[in-house]
């Protein structure tokens, strides 16, 4: 691992080291080889026309998954599990080297709102996540060792008397929606998180059955559950292999698979894109004339996670986060809808909301930060600071603290405009499919969201109503 030491112009502020490659397995700062990726060999626009296999090596597949992350694993694996189908992963990198490897791992609830159109999609995925941790159990294993599973609850927490008051009415929705939950007033609050401090105006949302997990440990358990089906045949992995363009049948138009750097991967059944924030320039990227395509605005927001090691100097008994953070996930830059809890900063529509989580391994992850700045995968030493600072006005501790930070993670979620994630079938490409812009929500929604597409490309009937995530009829 490359470490880079970089003078911080702040003396309570330590940034031990700061990692710019990371390897499989790894959580920290990544360089995703978008450059590569961005300077592959190009198709040159012009009439509509069949795609032509180069010379490279062929393999035949029923579905072929472009993109490694959480959401195309876990699309994988649903296939894999749930029928007699063979299954391709392609990816540019390898796993956990995007958003998946830098995000905090948590599956919660608290923050959800009941009736919103992604309400059914997050309480189905939470119930399988529930569901894979307790079969697990049942082999005689701890899913704290194999996923880094933790039932902690969440707590929503708010510092003044309106946050207070939404924050009752949240409580009222979730239980009405059948979820426990509890309102905390700042007085209760204490002998929760003696470390915490929001004021006397203050109160928390408690959803004691929310959890969190370890996203390198589970994309390695998911893996390794592919992986068994190698010797049927039914699996394969192509890493460090950006997927090129898609092939079309020359009598039928029709996609036949997707050609790579260095293979020509042909699916009988479908293809789907589940490439992240690279999803939307990918699928232009991949069509010979992309303005068939409906636009699909998926795109990247940059954020930043501190992460302090078997760190033992604060007791954190939940996951914690500011209410700030659900106007903070959501946002646009013609609809300034922060609450006061957010700090925005027009100048790059960047946002900070305090969320602190304590992993299985005793690592302290504080966030989160969101930015519009492209792909750069840049450390941002005034970002840095502003989640640290952040952090110190819930946590008072940290302020006394001389920490030092051990590692920055810094990803790109896949954002939305309107804040859900697009699944489903491409108009005028009927055999591909799309599984992209979950935002910051990419672990909670995975599994969820790859039923819903096995469902699709397999023809069941549906466990949930698709239709909020369709892409027929949203983009223009």
């Amino acid at each position: 691992m490359e470490s880079v030491a970089r003078p911080f112009p702040y003396p309570n502020l330590n940034i031990r080291t700061l990692s710019s490659s990371c390897p499989r397995g790894s959580f920290t700062v990544s360089r995703f080889p978008f450059d590569q990726w961005r300077n592959r060999p190009r198709l040159r626009a012009g009439r509509h026309r069949p795609v032509a296999a180069v010379a490279n090596p062929r393999s035949e597949h029923d579905v072929v998954v472009v993109g490694a992350g959480i959401i195309g694993l876990a699309v994988a694996r649903q296939l894999l599990l749930s029928s007699d189908l063979s299954v391709a992963v392609v990816d540019a990198a390898v796993p956990c080297s995007g958003a998946t490897g830098a995000g905090q791992g948590y599956i919660w609830m608290v923050h959800k709102t009941p009736g919103s159109e992604t309400w059914e999609l997050a309480t189905r995925s939470k119930q399988l996540w529930e569901e894979l941790a307790e079969s697990i159990r049942d082999q005689g294993k701890d899913p704290a060792e194999v996923l880094g599973w933790k039932k902690t609850g969440s707590l929503l927490v708010g510092r003044t008397l309106e946050e207070s008051y939404m924050l009752e009415e949240r409580v009222k929705l979730l239980n009405q929606a059948g979820l426990q939950a509890e309102y905390l007033p700042a007085s209760s609050l204490h002998s929760e998180e003696p470390a915490l401090e929001i004021g006397k105006e203050g109160g928390a949302a408690l959803v004691p059955d929310d959890c969190q997990l370890d996203a390198s440990q589970t994309v390695a358990f998911i893996e390794e559950g592919n992986k068994q089906f190698n010797s049927e045949g039914r699996y394969a992995e192509f890493y460090n292999d950006p997927a090129l363009s898609l092939l079309r049948s020359s009598c039928t138009q029709t996609v036949e698979g997707v050609q790579t750097s260095k293979n020509n991967l042909y699916a009988k059944r479908a293809v789907v894109i589940a490439a992240g924030a690279w999803s939307g320039p990918l699928m232009q990227s991949l069509i010979v004339q992309p303005n068939l395509l409906p636009n699909i605005p998926v795109k990247p927001r940059k954020g930043h996670l501190l992460l302090l090691e078997n760190f033992e100097d604060l007791q954190l008994n939940h996951g914690v986060m500011e209410v700030g953070y659900i106007d903070h996930q959501v946002f646009t830059s013609s609809t300034r809808s922060f609450t006061p809890g957010a700090v925005e900063d027009d100048d790059n529509l960047s946002s900070i909301s305090m969320t602190a989580t304590l992993d299985v391994k005793k690592n302290l992850l504080l966030g989160s930060s969101r930015q519009f700045v492209g792909f750069s995968r840049e450390m941002d030493e005034s970002i840095v600071k502003r989640i640290w600072d952040r952090a110190g006005e819930f946590f008072p501790a940290l302020k006394s603290l001389d920490n030092k930070i051990d590692k920055i993670r810094i990803g790109h979620r896949p954002y939305m405009p309107d804040g859900k994630p697009v699944i489903g079938p491409v108009p005028s490409l009927p055999n591909v499919f799309l599984a992209a812009g979950h935002e910051g929500s990419g672990l909670c929604l995975a599994l969820g969201t790859a039923e819903m597409v096995a469902d699709m490309i397999l023809g069941n009937s549906k466990t949930i109503d698709h239709t909020p995530y369709s892409v027929e009829g949203r983009f223009f």
